[in-house]
């Protein structure tokens, strides 16, 4: 039988399974989409009774069936979202959805107490992003709204370890989870912030990711990791494997640009353009920057395709022509046409922009990717520090297939290697890789990470 690591990726939309045998390979995905419910409130949220038993069942079948050996189970999941038990260890409460409105006063009388807006948010790298973003917020506005239930409430997990929980029993905190805009970390003491234990919050300290625990599994003894965040699990492959210090480009609806090299603190400036801090397994500070790039591009896409009356999908046959580029580069030198203030200016662009200067769709959009590279390549040097060591950039996702995008990055960082990434399901590999440790002998540093110059 071949010996397997099952890791449960729990995004919103999708739900996955996938087994990773001793060399990080995926020998077997599936993939489910759920039907959302409603919280106490009439809220969308996550069934997570109905998640639990497929996470069981799916456990059964592989432990049961005579192909794999199971020797490991993680979790990978989606942060901003806490779970409360109450004494027994009994669920007292939904997964609220993190996109749920609540009343901004619990974040205002936050700030007012320690030390004003800009430098609570730079003290814990998180960006106020409203709503139940920044999971802190739940444990107050719990106290503050629904209070019979929190009054009940002995140990607060946050999802991916309450997943872990199910099966291990272990109340447990670790840094990835804790470090993805919570309000909860204090960056510069690197520990809980003093609002947690004024407010007589028992939260676990937290453990490092490698820690596994038993648990018993359709009879069988196996190890369960503690579960990590999805972000900081997609840059543990590279973390393992790469030969020299990088910067990973994780690209999708949102670029994040991550940077585990970079120490300095963050300032209050930075917060401003969209930056954070992340926490690497071994609670070392990630430093990262945001740009909704995916999005402008597909907004953007669209109404090129209407205007030039193409197919939807036509970007994917443009290619780098190198000549163009260099006549629009010439033409408009750093001027942007699609986004003539920042991003800031998307909005006002989709409005204002005049298409008609462009003679065809290729150029049209050729101009679109220059001008979108021009706003991620600020957004990366938002995680370069003034002293550099990095030697790499890896491009993940999306725009890895884009060749103006990548192109143009050679240009911007020449004394970097650019590298496109194929790793499919980073974020599932992370969790396997965290864990596997502890359960063989495979040489991480061995693992592909599917790389093209």
């Amino acid at each position: 039988m071949t010996e397997v690591i099952a890791v449960f990726d729990i995004g919103k939309t999708n739900k996955k399974i996938l087994l990773f045998d001793s060399n990080f390979k995926v020998v077997k995905q599936h993939e489910e989409k759920f039907p959302v419910i409603t919280d106490d409130d009439g809220f969308e949220c996550d069934d997570i009774d109905l998640i639990k038993s497929w996470i069981s069942k799916s456990l059964e079948e592989i432990v049961t069936g005579n192909e794999y050996d199971l020797k490991g189970v993680n979790f990978s999941t989606y942060g901003a979202s806490l779970m409360f038990l109450d004494d027994n260890g009994q669920r007292l409460t939904p997964v609220y959805n993190y996109l749920k409105e609540i009343p901004e006063t619990i974040a205002v009388g936050l700030f007012e107490q320690y030390g004003g807006k800009n430098e609570f948010c730079r003290k814990t790298a998180s960006p106020a992003l409203g709503l139940l973003l920044n999971s802190g917020i739940q444990i107050l506005w719990m106290k503050d709204q629904k209070t019979a239930v929190y009054e009940k409430a002995k140990s607060v997990l946050h999802f991916p370890q309450y997943l872990s929980y199910t099966l291990s029993k272990e109340i447990v905190s670790e840094p990835t989870s804790i470090g993805c805009h919570t309000f909860m970390w204090d960056f510069d003491q690197m520990k809980y912030h003093q609002w947690i234990p004024d407010n007589e919050i028992a939260l676990p300290e937290p453990i490092n990711n490698d820690v596994v625990f038993s648990a018993d599994v359709a009879g069988k003894e196996v190890k369960v990791g503690t579960g990590i965040h999805d972000s900081s699990a997609s840059l543990v492959p590279y973390l393992k494997a790469s030969p020299a210090k990088f910067i990973l480009v994780s690209t999708g609806t949102w670029c994040i640009n991550m940077n585990p090299y970079n120490e300095e603190p963050l300032t209050a400036s930075e917060l401003e353009q969209d930056c954070l801090c992340f926490l690497t397994p071994n609670k070392e500070q990630v430093k990262s920057s945001r740009l909704f790039m995916g999005h402008f591009h597909e907004v953007w896409a669209e109404k090129l395709a209407k205007y030039f009356n193409v197919a939807q999908d036509s970007f994917k046959k443009v290619k780098n022509d190198q000549e163009l580029v260099d006549s629009l580069l010439n033409k408009y030198g750093e001027d942007s046409v699609y986004f003539s203030n920042g991003k800031e200016s998307f909005d006002e662009g989709l409005k204002v922009v005049d298409l008609s200067v462009f003679p065809n769709y290729e150029e049209a959009y050729t101009k679109l990717m220059i001008d979108l590279t021009a706003l991620c390549i600020t957004s990366i040097n938002l995680v370069v520090p003034e002293i550099d060591d990095t030697k790499i950039l890896y491009i993940s996702g999306g725009f890895a297939r884009n060749p103006i995008f990548i192109e143009l990055l050679k240009k911007s960082f020449p004394a970097k290697k650019v590298l496109i990434s194929e790793i499919d399901n980073s974020s599932a590999l992370g969790a396997a890789m965290v864990i596997s440790d502890t359960l063989s002998e495979a040489d991480v540093a061995k693992l592909d990470l599917g790389i093209q110059e």
